[in-house]
């Protein structure tokens, strides 16, 4: 309690001098002697605030000076150590060399036995590795692989692990088995995979078939792992077809089946062969114009064609009978001459000649078009192999004729666009072809049935002249 009211009454005296002295200061000075002792106040005040902060400055120094020859000290106990490890680091590589001289002299001729040990069992290793045999029997060359890298001398365990995987590995590669296993690339679980050998290997799912190999995986980065996947352009359909018939042929039959004796290099040309899209993608925009140019007249050519068909099965249909009809050609010109049968024959035979120049028109429409786009097809493949060309020596002009696959996108869509040509323009002439030959058949029966109307029509004016 005494404390808090001293406490009180210096902080009541303190406000007080504060209060007194903004009363003084802001009381005006009435002399010189007043402003005199007013600065030196000041001055006073000024002295002692920058007297604190020196003090506060000193006081931070010496502790920044502390700080920093700690730091020296610890620095220097620092560099202490890593010249003792350095000189350790020397010590033991010397005596690790005078050990391996040691080691080296006492091995003999050993070492150089090992040596060769630790090759032959990197080389098969690899080979085990990389073998297709490693899809169904795993694990073989890690240990082998393992020796290769090893410093130390090998066992006499380690040792057999070489003649006995290498002995493995031809009896494995005299065989055709069915096993199962993950096949990347397959959209099946556990498919059954068929190996013959180490040629070809083939898995099998819900019917179909698919060529698979043993590869690392081209897109995995930061991995050496050998695996099973489907490959990314199948061979054609008789080799599957082949791959298929020995997959279900019985033990001891003997069927034919696919083999490739590169193990898995031929195959994997398949890969860069173009299918049927790309093929049509290699002709470019006049490959693209051929191929439209080709639907349309062939889809035109057909409707004609049947229209055509149907229209001389009437015609047909007309001739056996008397009465005439307005649904076909025949019995419309017939149906002209009952308009003029009581004239004389030169009337009825202009009519008869007006009424078949009529139908001509409707029984030759589109077969013009026929026989334009069965031209033009052609012209246009020629246009494609022109362009081609251009591109192809433009491609040598900048490029030189060092690299061929850049000069192959000119090559192929020439080519490309040749086939297309001839390949539309085969058909299309054999559509025009049968159209006209089934129009000149109706207009042919056209001119015989005028001719006998004619004929009977002059027959019966001279019975009755008679």
């Amino acid at each position: 309690m005494k404390f808090n009211l001293k406490t009180l009454a210096a902080a009541v005296a303190f406000g007080a001098a504060l209060a007194g002295g903004a009363v003084a200061q802001q009381q005006p000075v009435s002399s010189i002697s007043q402003l005199l002792d007013r600065v030196r106040s000041d001055v006073r005040e000024a002295s002692a605030e920058n007297q604190q902060r020196l003090s506060e400055f000193r006081a931070a120094r010496n502790q920044q000076t502390s700080l920093l020859a700690g730091a020296r000290q610890e620095l220097a106990a620092l560099e202490a150590q890593a010249d003792r490890l350095e000189a350790q680091f020397e010590t033991n590589s010397q005596q690790v060399d005078v050990l391996a001289e040691e080691l080296r002299l006492a091995q003999g001729e050993f070492g150089e036995l090992f040596g060769v040990a630790r090759q032959t069992a990197g080389e098969v290793g690899s080979l085990i590795e990389g073998s297709l045999t490693s899809s169904q029997h795993s694990g073989r060359a890690a240990p082998l692989l393992e020796l290769s890298q090893s410093r130390v001398l090998p066992t006499r365990t380690e040792l057999d692990t070489i003649w006995r995987s290498s002995i493995e590995e031809m009896v494995y590669q005299a065989e055709i088995a069915s096993f199962s296993a993950n096949v990347a690339d397959l959209d099946c679980s556990g498919p059954v995979v068929t190996r013959v050998g180490v040629f070809i290997s083939f898995a099998t799912c819900g019917g179909s078939v698919s060529v698979t190999q043993w590869a690392r995986p081209e897109n995995a980065a930061n991995t050496t792992a050998y695996g099973l996947s489907a490959l990314g352009s199948q061979p054609p359909a008789n080799i599957l077809s082949a791959a298929m018939g020995l997959y279900n042929a019985e033990r001891g039959e003997i069927v034919s089946g696919p083999i490739d004796p590169s193990r898995g290099t031929l195959l994997l040309v398949y890969r860069d062969i173009p299918d049927l899209g790309e093929r049509i993608n290699q002709g470019g925009m006049v490959g693209r114009i051929i191929l439209g140019l080709l639907f349309v007249s062939v889809a035109f050519g057909l409707f004609r064609l049947l229209m055509l068909v149907l229209e001389s099965m009437a015609v047909a249909g007309q001739k056996r009978r008397s009465t005439p009809g307005k649904g076909n050609s025949l019995g419309r010109v017939m149906l002209a001459y009952e308009t003029v049968k009581d004239h004389s024959e030169e009337v009825i035979e202009m009519k008869l000649d007006e009424a078949i120049l009529k139908e001509v028109p409707k029984l030759e429409f589109g077969l013009n078009f026929l026989k334009l786009a069965a031209g033009i097809a052609p012209l246009l493949g020629l246009l494609g192999t022109v362009t081609g060309m251009i591109k192809t020596f433009t491609q040598i002009t900048l490029f030189g004729t060092g690299d061929p696959k850049i000069m192959a996108g000119g090559i192929s869509e020439a080519l490309v666009t040749t086939v297309l040509g001839l390949v539309s323009a085969i058909p299309l002439l054999f559509l025009h072809s049968f159209a006209a030959s089934f129009s000149r058949g109706v207009q042919q029966t056209l001119e015989e049935q005028a001719a006998g109307i004619v004929a009977r029509h002059a027959e019966e004016r001279a019975g009755r002249s008679a």
